[in-house]
């Protein structure tokens, strides 16, 4: 435990967007955030969207859950509710953490700068990336225009990649700052490379590559971008995860091993047991995935577009490329296959392995105290 979460225990009242049940970027950063806050003395609430089968509570913390309506293949969208503005308020945070805000984040943004709370904001979703991936354009230009007004509501706004904070910038937020997400190099790390678990999948052919990608299966990863490398003879593709899109991937990528959802160890062994990982998702604005691959000791295959950039040195660690065009993919595969792969698997892990998830809490920490500050010290102006 470091100096400053031995002198401040902080009240926080956590507003995410989306939470379990669901399996994302949102949710997995907002556990971990609320696993050090219980490490550390910090008090929580959890404001989040209604789901079957959620918890009440996670880590001792209550979850307050509000409506939501569910739209095809995104998560739950939580609805503004005086319910909550009570319990918010009630529980008299020093500081509320808006996770991905939207419709319920901006509420909850605008009720405390009336009750002078201080807020910070985690910019985590690109809404208008969505928007146009499902060809609503209209829908595009409204929600960048809501996602600066969101954004501009908080005190602090905190994005994941230079890409993020630059697009924010763009919209005239003020107060960005770059924020990145840590990654748990204890349980990700190339020691969990199994080779009974490569047997099993390459069956008779192991000489081939195996390939995998590992998140939601949804339309806006653009997984079916994969096609060409599930054709490709010397490459066995798995699919390690679940969602709205799972059957018509499975019609898709015949070749491809689906094995659904992984957590814990099965997750770790799965990522070390690769030779590449790929990711084909447009609108990362970070991929926690690819860190956990890298910390892997897995060399990693992304769109030259959004977080991926910050996360992966092109030629070094794995390529950034049009992953839309399969003549790239099968270029850079073939440029792995040449590689020395003990040489590749050590700087992979180099690259993230001191990102650690305390550190970039800790960093937190430092953000709400400047906050609490500055509103305490915009009181006393007043005052005086």
């Amino acid at each position: 435990m470091n100096e400053i979460t031995q002198l401040h225990k902080l009240r926080v009242a956590v507003v995410a967007e989306s939470f379990l049940p669901q399996i994302n970027g949102v949710t997995n950063s907002v556990l971990r955030i609320l696993d050090f806050f219980k490490s550390n003395g910090h008090e929580a609430i959890i404001i989040a969207p209604e789901s079957v089968g959620g918890p009440s509570e996670y880590a001792g913390f209550e979850i307050l859950r509000v409506p939501a309506i569910n739209v095809k293949g995104l998560i739950p969208i939580a609805l503004p509710q005086q319910l909550a503005k009570a319990r918010v308020l009630n529980f008299q945070p020093d500081v509320i953490h808006l996770a991905s805000p939207a419709l319920l984040g901006n509420y909850v943004a605008r009720f405390a700068k009336k009750n002078a709370i201080p807020t910070l904001s985690v910019y985590q979703t690109d809404l208008a990336g969505f928007a146009n991936h499902y060809g609503f354009q209209l829908a595009n230009a409204t929600l960048n225009k809501f996602v600066g007004r969101v954004h501009s509501n908080s005190d602090r706004t905190l994005a994941p990649s230079t890409s993020a904070c630059d697009y924010l910038n763009e919209l005239g937020v003020p107060g960005v700052e770059l924020w990145r997400r840590g990654v748990d190099s204890e349980r990700f790390r190339p020691e969990n490379r199994d080779q009974n678990l490569r047997n099993s999948l390459l069956g008779n052919r192991p000489d081939r590559t195996l390939v995998g990608y590992i998140g939601r299966l949804a339309h806006e990863k653009r997984i079916e971008d994969l096609i060409s490398l599930d054709e490709q003879d010397d490459v066995q593709l798995v699919i390690v995860g679940d969602g709205p899109i799972r059957e018509r991937l499975e019609r898709k990528l015949p070749n491809a091993i689906f094995t659904g959802f992984k957590t814990g160890h099965d997750l770790a062994r799965m990522y070390a047991s690769l030779d590449i990982f790929i990711h084909t998702g447009q609108h990362e604005t970070f991929c926690q995935s690819i860190q956990e691959a890298l910390a892997s000791g897995v060399p990693v295959i992304a769109p030259n577009s959004g977080g991926p950039i910050d996360l992966v040195e092109d030629g070094k660690t794995g390529y950034l490329i049009n992953t839309g065009n399969p003549k790239e993919i099968k270029r850079v595969v073939k440029l792995i296959q040449q590689s020395d792969v003990t040489e590749l698997r050590k700087v992979t892990r180099e690259s993230v392995v001191n990102r650690t998830w305390l550190s970039i809490n800790q960093e937190l920490i430092k953000h709400y105290l400047d906050l609490i500050a500055a509103k305490e010290s915009s009181r006393a102006e007043l005052v005086a």
